[in-house]
C-alpha cells in the first residue's frame, strides 16, 4: 500500500500526535458496530430501545442483560493490528493522545496506557443513582440488575447512553488534544456523532495534519487533509514501517 511522502514526513517530524478512534476500529476484532442487525433475541430491538436511561427506566433487567451478552462479545474478541499499532505509536512520538468512541477497552489490552473513553467501558460497572464505579456486588440473589452495595440502587453498564452527556473532563481533554497536536488521525469513525465529529475539523483550524483513516472516504490528498480508504489494521501498520522502516 502506498503512502503519501508528506504524510509520512509530518508523523515523523510530529510532536504531538492525536487520533480519535471509532467502531470499525473493533469491528476488525469481530465486534459488531453498535447499529449492526442484532441476532437472536436482540434482533427485535433497536440500539436506541435498548441503550437509553428510559429504557433502563423501563426493563432494567432487560437492558443489563443486553449488555451482559455485548460484554462477553468483548470478552471474545482480541486486539487487532490496527490496536497494536496505535500502542506502538505512542512509544515512538514525544507527546500522543488516544481518543475513543469505543467501549471495549481493546486499546488497553493491546497496550494505549490512557485512552481518553469518550462513551465509557462495557466492562465497568457505576450506580445508577451516585454515578460511582462499583467493582463489588452482592450476587447471592438472581436480582438483575444487581443493587449498588452502598445505596441500593440499580448498578448499570458504565457507558453513555442516547440522551445523556459526554463526561465533561474526557471532553475538554478531547478537545485540548485536538487543538495542540500537529498530526491528528480519524480512524474508523462515520465522523457523524458529535461531538466528536467536530474533533478532526478543530484540529485542523489549529494548523494540525488531519488523515481520515475508514472505509467510506475516497483516498485523496490535499494537504493538510488527506482521506485514505483502508482498514485501519492495514493501514496503521504500513504507516509506521513507512514512517521508522526496519
Amino acid at each position: 500500500m502506498e503512502i503519501e511522502s508528506r504524510l509520512v514526513e509530518v508523523l515523523q517530524h510530529a510532536r504531538h500526535v492525536a487520533v480519535l478512534t471509532g467502531a470499525g476500529v473493533s469491528a476488525e476484532s469481530g465486534i459488531p458496530t453498535f447499529r449492526d442487525a442484532q441476532t437472536g433475541l436482540w434482533a427485535q430491538f433497536s440500539p436506541e430501545e435498548l441503550a437509553s436511561p428510559g429504557a433502563f427506566r423501563r426493563n432494567p433487567r432487560l437492558v443489563w442483560e443486553w449488555y451482559a451478552w455485548r460484554r462477553e462479545l468483548v470478552t471474545q474478541a482480541t486486539p487487532n493490528p490496527g490496536h497494536l499499532a496505535l500502542a506502538e505509536l505512542e512509544r515512538r512520538v514525544p507527546r500522543f493522545t488516544l481518543i475513543t468512541q469505543n467501549v471495549d477497552g481493546l486499546h488497553q489490552r493491546a497496550g494505549s496506557s490512557a485512552p481518553i473513553e469518550l462513551h465509557g467501558n462495557i466492562g465497568r460497572v457505576t450506580c445508577s443513582e451516585e454515578g460511582t464505579v462499583v467493582d463489588r456486588w452482592d450476587t447471592s440473589d438472581e436480582e438483575l440488575p444487581p443493587r449498588c452495595p452502598r445505596c441500593g440502587a440499580y448498578l448499570r453498564p458504565d457507558v453513555v447512553w442516547f440522551g445523556e452527556q459526554l463526561p465533561e473532563a474526557a471532553l475538554a481533554a478531547a478537545w485540548d488534544a485536538a487543538q495542540s497536536c500537529d498530526l491528528f488521525l480519524s480512524v474508523g469513525t462515520s465522523g457523524q456523532v458529535e461531538p466528536a465529529a467536530t474533533l478532526p475539523r478543530v484540529a485542523m483550524q489549529a494548523g494540525a495534519t488531519v488523515a481520515v483513516i475508514n472505509l467510506d472516504v475516497t483516498t485523496a490528498a490535499r494537504p493538510p487533509l488527506y482521506t485514505i480508504n483502508a482498514p485501519s489494521g492495514v493501514l496503521l501498520p504500513t504507516l509506521l514501517r513507512a514512517a521508522w522502516p526496519v
